[in-house]
């Protein structure tokens, strides 16, 4: 957390002692407004003050202060914005006379490899003049480290991508990394293959590539199901890693495997929540937290679907939200008319950041691939934006350049995860469990399975057929002939 500006202080202890606040609480009231910079700095906030505060006694509430902390609050930032008529935030020059924002911090990269499984996801990358995929640094706001800010490049980010003690194999995890790029894959498709790469290395004991047989294979996947006895998806996951690498990278013969023990795949039935198990959650959420969840479940996003979108994204005039999402598969879906009210001010408060951005002289937003080079005046278009972005902008190493990622997701989660353990719910809740409840509820309304598949943006329609099992059963139970029927 930074501490208050010098001369921010300065007029704020000055309005202090004006008011005759008793001397033993200064500290208090210093401390509050320090919460208060940091909370603002973190989430992109209402432009009106009073919903400033209104936002952050909220978080306050949620953090189990009592009420005379709050009222107490209250008053120091009533205090505060008196003391700071004029406080916007203002450029300042650097030794090369070009303007630069006072007080940033870096934000999350781009770049998320806490998970291994779910819904892939492309997250923009930026690339040397070399073609060598770069990132920004790697420290998240609010989520130390302990290590500081690194400055690696993309690759070096992931223990699985680094060196190893096998230049061979090395050559191969690069190689890999190649093939995936040029197909297009997701960036988690590339962290999870390398990443089986490299514990099929370490298996085989740096064993080399050019030696590999099917039998290799054959001893590392019974490895994991009889010792490690690990889940059928994760035992399926490390399979297909092995047989791209066989087939795309060593060009050998990957065998059938039909004799490999394999985990019994269980039979999963998504995580419903009803109406007011949804409307508990949000009454525990808060800006702009509470408007993914809504996006979430109004719209039948994947989290990362609803992080990625951009102002053009939306057609309020025509109630319609266009998705890219999984696979680069497009789609559009109805936007929830009870929200439309709450998108419409978030697009202001976006446009209103953007304009503050440009007059500070930032070089735009991240962008998909080679997008940029293609439209050059695109990161800085307002059609571009983030429509959730995050708060801070993102130093670029090397290139005096900042930039603005969107929301990032463990902050979506982490407020989530708070949000259920508050509401009490008796059910295993995650971002996903949204998408299932927008799904489940289409088919209790009758809603054809067909355009559900189409909502939901899924390729075969057996894997929309799962909410069948999490609708209940509405059979008649009065016996009638079939010719009653009509």
């Amino acid at each position: 957390m930074l501490p208050i500006p010098q001369d921010v202080l300065a007029k704020f202890d000055a309005i202090l002692r004006e008011r005759s606040v008793p001397a033993p609480f200064h500290a208090d009231y210093r401390k509050w407004l320090r919460y208060f910079l940091d909370f603002r700095s973190k989430y992109p906030l209402p432009e009106p003050r009073s919903e400033q505060v209104r936002l952050f006694i909220r978080k306050l509430q949620e953090k189990k202060q009592s009420p005379e902390q709050q009222k107490q609050t209250a008053h120091a930032l009533s205090l505060f914005f008196e003391s700071q008529p004029q406080m916007k935030p203002a450029p300042v020059k650097r030794e090369n006379g070009k303007p630069e924002f006072a007080n940033i911090q870096p934000s999350p990269p781009p770049i998320s490899v806490s998970h291994l499984k779910g819904d892939k996801v492309d997250s923009p990358v930026l690339n040397d003049k070399h073609g060598t995929a770069t990132a920004p640094p790697v420290q998240s706001e609010g989520k130390s480290e302990g290590k500081g800010q690194r400055s690696e490049s993309h690759y070096n980010e992931w223990r699985c991508l680094r060196k190893s003690a096998s230049p061979a194999w090395d050559k191969i995890i690069e190689s890999l990394a190649a093939e995936i790029k040029t197909r297009h894959y997701s960036r988690k498709t590339l962290k999870t293959y390398a990443d089986w790469s490299c514990k099929f290395q370490s298996y085989l004991r740096n064993k080399t590539p050019d030696a590999l047989t099917a039998a290799d294979v054959k001893a590392y996947l019974t490895y994991l199901a009889v010792n490690c006895k690990v889940a059928a998806s994760t035992q399926n996951q490390a399979f297909n890693a092995l047989l791209f690498l066989f087939r795309h990278i060593l060009k050998k013969d990957f065998g059938d495997h039909k004799d490999i023990p394999r985990a019994k795949k269980s039979k999963y039935i998504p995580v419903v929540l009803s109406r007011r198990e949804i409307e508990a959650v949000l009454e525990h959420l808060y800006y702009p937290y509470n408007l993914v969840v809504k996006l979430l479940y109004g719209c039948g996003l994947r989290l990362f679907e609803c992080l990625q979108l951009r102002v053009q994204s939306f057609n309020l005039d025509e109630g319609i939200l266009t998705i890219h999402g999984k696979g680069k598969k497009d789609r559009t879906v109805p936007l929830p008319q009870a929200i439309i009210p709450e998108l419409t001010a978030q697009l202001e408060i976006v446009k209103k950041l953007h304009d503050a951005n440009l007059a500070a002289g930032y070089t735009g937003v991240f962008l998909d691939d080679q997008l940029e080079k293609k439209y050059p005046s695109a990161a800085k278009n307002f059609i571009w934006q983030w429509f959730l972005p995050q708060k801070t902008l993102t130093p670029i190493p090397g290139k005096q350049e900042l930039r603005r990622y969107h929301l990032h997701e463990t902050h979506v989660q982490d407020a989530l995860k708070e949000a259920v353990q508050r509401a009490k719910l008796t059910k295993r809740v995650s971002s996903h469990t949204f998408r299932h409840s927008f799904a489940t509820h289409l088919l209790q309304a009758n809603y054809d399975i067909r355009t559900i598949q189409t909502l939901l943006g899924h390729s075969d329609v057996r894997t929309t057929m799962i909410y069948t099992h999490c609708v209940p059963s509405r059979t008649v139970k009065e016996v009638k002939s079939p010719l009653d029927f009509y």
